[in-house]
């Protein structure tokens, strides 16, 4: 599909002329650049999309025209309303029977109740955002038809890609589209009107050749460039337009728009349920962005680590707490499929596509029939003719009184709502013979009973492991929306550091343990490291380092240089160029806890002292770079054991003893509680975390032991 020219609408069902949010908007994009308007009601938009159809017909200029809202419903509205399954049909109906005026007063509502007359119960549009009530038009969501779709494929399809188009029966609320349909599809069906032989509406009509193609589009397939743009100060919807009018035009120049109009999709659905530009290949419109439009993480406010006047010690949880409060995720987001996805942390909830199991079938080898055709005492039924194997099902209807031998994970054959374990059976080939009575259902799986399609299968913010691969795959999710792996920079400081082991050291200088622990620990967690490398005490050396590290990476761990001494350039750099906040955790081991942001970057300023390191980046490090990644708030739990150990405990500070468990289950402590003993951190599984009050602990005492596992480590 080659255009010359791609116009993108935002629609609106306003009740009154409106601009700005929430109203019409219209982007085209051309070989003459790009130009966006605001246009005040839905007639004069008709007249500008008129006139644009007349100037490019006479140009010569091959129009695409997509607009923001669904162009059909799901199975069953055209069918009921029209007699007929083709979307067009309904178009249509809609176009006779939709009025409006030239300053937006329209009767959309009552067309949707009259809809509604036709089918049972309450009918399926639903929503009045008017003060009076609409005989025939429920407020609220009423139970669906039965006989009606929900959601059509092209909806479904987003769902699975991390997206959340809403159907057309919900007429009002947040992100609701049904209004836009009923009042834009009369409007598209005047316009087609209008140019008889000139005008297509895809996938409804073959648009191969036609000088002006309609097509649905879905506007928030790029919504992390749109939420850039907005920052700039930009409305949401204009943004949303322009980007796509230059995604879309940039595609058909380079022949990447001919996959967005070739779906794999049944040619019926597409004719009676319509699908929409980029439904379930997100991924392909968001490589088209303009390079002038990079996508950017959101970042932190400058001021967001900053603690109230007058704290001093703050105790751990309250820190946590506040961390928890201030940190978002700062990563932009992608569309892949499962199979690239072990690790990642979801962006949005994955949505089943299917159910699991999708048909009712067999849970054992063994013979299927009717129950209600069975009683108690032996029970003698003549076997059919074939079997139901899985990815075999067997064609034919088992009558009452007649089984069929049937295998694990066979669907049931209509007539089948019960099997019994061949193990049960006796058979000479051409009757089985079993006792009775047997339970209803026996030995067979419900449809859905696993996972309903629809259903919410892992919620955003999950990190996806091996069996959660094999969850999204048996519900036919192929692709899902993730965030980009955080990138975490590490950086070690001290004019004493030797980088690498086994080369010479004098007395005075040792090796740098941090900066490969760190990165070990950092990696465990999911995150990719950016090695900022190892430097010498020189402001001017750390400063370029930051500012490197700023333009790649989402967060940054220091090691040294934190406190408050003669060489210590980071906090100095920081509180200088940066904006520090230097947070006195009431915990030991661990020095006060430096947080500053660099160019916008969070900066964890943590201890030089590798077991302080340790322990502050377990506590504190974790959760947050967690939650700078878009996943869970992640804290330990902990078991309580009793101690293998003896200790008088003073009050103020809470405190992370090495240790391990005994064979026992008792909690034994490494012998020193020096912060320079790094053989404490290899010897222990875990570490006893004692609270802030005063406590005198004998061996037998109940103390919280929380192991490295835990930690993620």
């Amino acid at each position: 599909m080659i255009f010359d020219r791609v116009a993108v609408l935002d629609w609106s069902a306003s009740g009154k002329p409106s601009r700005g949010k929430d109203s019409i908007w219209l982007a085209v994009a051309d070989a003459d650049g790009l130009r966006a308007e605001n246009i005040a009601t839905r007639l004069a938009a008709q007249a500008t999309l008129h006139t644009l159809i007349t100037d490019s017909i006479a140009r010569k200029r091959r129009l695409l025209i997509a607009a923001d809202f669904a162009y059909a419903a799901p199975v069953g509205l055209a069918q009921t309303l029209t007699g007929q399954r083709h979307a067009l049909g309904l178009w249509d109906w809609l176009a006779h029977r939709v009025t409006d005026t030239d300053v937006n007063q329209t009767n959309y509502r009552q067309v949707a109740a009259a809809a509604n007359s036709h089918f049972t119960g309450e009918g399926p549009f639903w929503g009045n955002g008017q003060k009076a009530d609409m005989p025939g038009l429920p407020r609220t969501k009423p139970d669906h038809p039965p006989d009606l779709g929900e959601y059509r494929a092209a909806e479904l399809a987003g769902r699975q890609g991390g997206l959340w188009p809403k159907t057309i029966w919900q007429l009002a609320g947040a992100g609701a589209v049904g209004a836009q349909s009923l009042t834009g599809i009369p409007m598209l069906a005047r316009l087609r009107a209008a140019f008889p032989g000139q005008v297509a509406v895809w996938p409804f009509e073959d648009a191969t050749a036609a000088p002006v193609v309609i097509a649905e589009a879905y506007l928030s397939l790029l919504g992390d460039a749109v939420t850039q743009m907005t920052a700039g100060g930009m409305v949401r919807d204009q943004a949303q337009v322009r980007l796509h009018a230059q995604a879309f035009l940039s595609l058909s120049q380079t022949g990447g728009l001919g996959r967005l109009f070739t779906p794999v999709q049944p040619r019926d659905t597409l004719e009676t349920e319509g699908w929409y530009l980029g439904a379930g290949a997100a991924q392909v419109v968001q490589s088209a962005l303009p390079r002038a439009a990079p996508l950017t993480p959101p970042r932190l406010k400058n001021d967001c680590f900053a603690l109230s006047q007058g704290v001093d010690w703050v105790p751990v949880d309250t820190a946590l707490d506040r961390l928890r409060g201030v940190l978002h995720p700062v990563t932009t987001t992608q569309i892949i499929t499962p199979s690239q996805a072990l690790g990642r942390i979801l962006a949005a909830p994955a949505t089943a596509v299917r159910s699991n199991p999708p048909a009712p079938n067999a849970a054992v080898d063994g013979y299927g029939f009717a129950h209600a055709t069975t009683g108690t005492g032996a029970q003698r039924l003549p076997l059919m003719t074939g079997r139901a194997a899985a990815g075999q099902p067997f064609a034919g209807v088992v009558p009452g009184g007649h089984a069929i031998r049937i295998l694990t994970g066979a669907i049931l054959p209509e007539g089948v709502d019960t099997v019994v374990m061949e193990e049960d059976c006796a058979t000479d080939g051409a009757t089985v013979v079993f006792d009775g009575p047997v339970k209803p259902r026996s030995n067979t799986r419900n449809a859905g009973e696993d996972m309903a399609a629809g259903a919410i299968a892992l919620p955003a913010g999950h990190r996806l492991r091996a069996p959660d691969l094999a969850l999204l795959t048996a519900l036919g999710i192929g692709t899902v929306s993730v965030f980009r792996p955080l990138r975490v920079g590490i950086l070690s400081t001290g004019d004493e550091l030797l980088a690498t082991p086994g080369d010479p050291a004098a007395s005075h200088q040792i090796y740098d343990a941090n900066r490969p622990m760190l990165a070990g620990m950092v990696t465990g967690w999911g995150h990719d490291v950016v090695d900022l490398g190892m430097l010498r005490d020189d402001p001017a050396i750390i400063c370029a380092a930051l500012t490197q590290g700023a333009t790649h990476c989402d967060a940054i761990l220091t090691s040294g240089g934190a406190s408050a001494g003669d060489e210590d350039h980071i906090s100095t750099l920081l509180r200088d160029h940066g904006a520090l906040s230097t947070w006195r955790v009431a915990m030991k081991p661990g020095r006060p806890l430096v947080l500053a942001q660099w160019n916008g970057v969070p900066v964890f300023g943590l201890p030089g002292n590798p077991v302080a390191a340790f322990v502050t980046a377990l506590v504190f490090a974790r959760p947050a770079l967690s939650a700078l990644a878009g996943g869970e708030w992640t804290l330990p739990r902990g078991i309580m054991v009793p101690a293998a150990f003896a200790k008088s405990k003073k009050a103020g500070r809470r405190e992370y003893l090495r240790a391990r468990l005994t064979a026992d289950g008792h909690a034994e402590v490494f012998a020193s509680e020096g912060s320079g003993r790094i053989s404490g951190l290899s010897w222990a599984t875990g570490l006893v975390d004692l609270p802030e009050p005063a406590a005198d602990i004998a061996p037998g005492t109940p103390v919280r032991f929380i192991s490295y596992a835990d930690y993620g480590i």
